[in-house]
């Protein structure tokens, strides 16, 4: 079953890497009493994520802030080391945040995984954005198309706000 507006997230855990070292990141703690923006990707570096979603909220990071949202987070079926490189390389270090879902076990959970083995690329997440209210789905966006990035974009999501 795939998520809905009006669900409490599932519970699940992520990985984050910190300067201390590797994190496991308690999605439910997370999202525990904030307004959280979360969108999902299928990878990491991969075109449309590199070029065409993950830039919408960094740029939008602020506008994002100044309507309440606590903080932003991006999660892609990659390891950790790969999302920490990522952030780096995306200039989104220290902006927001970027979790690690190597197994896919939270795609799956939100019912948002997909089958991309046909490309080489195997069990990924669909393509989302949601807005999230002490865990409960109050907005979602998810692409119909894993090589786009219109419905779940920044953009979007700022209007719905």
């Amino acid at each position: 079953m795939t998520i809905a507006i009006g669900d409490k997230i599932p519970p699940a855990t992520v990985k984050e890497k910190t300067a201390e070292g590797t994190a496991d990141v308690d999605i439910g703690e997370f999202l525990k009493g904030r307004t959280i923006v979360l969108f999902g990707l299928p990878g990491a570096f991969t075109p449309t994520c590199s070029m065409n979603h993950l830039p919408g909220f960094l740029e939008n990071r602020d506008s994002f802030y100044a309507k309440g949202v606590d903080e932003i987070a991006v999660v892609a079926v990659n390891d950790h080391h790969v999302m920490a490189a990522w952030a780096k390389s995306s200039g989104g270090e220290g902006k927001i945040r970027y979790f690690a879902d190597g197994n896919a076990a939270f795609a799956k959970a939100l019912g948002l995984e997909m089958d991309l083995s046909g490309g080489g690329l195997g069990l990924r997440s669909k393509r989302f954005s949601m807005l999230i209210k002490d865990g409960t789905v109050v907005q979602l966006n998810i692409e119909a198309s894993p090589g786009t990035a219109d419905t779940s974009g920044a953009a979007t999501l700022l209007g719905q706000l």
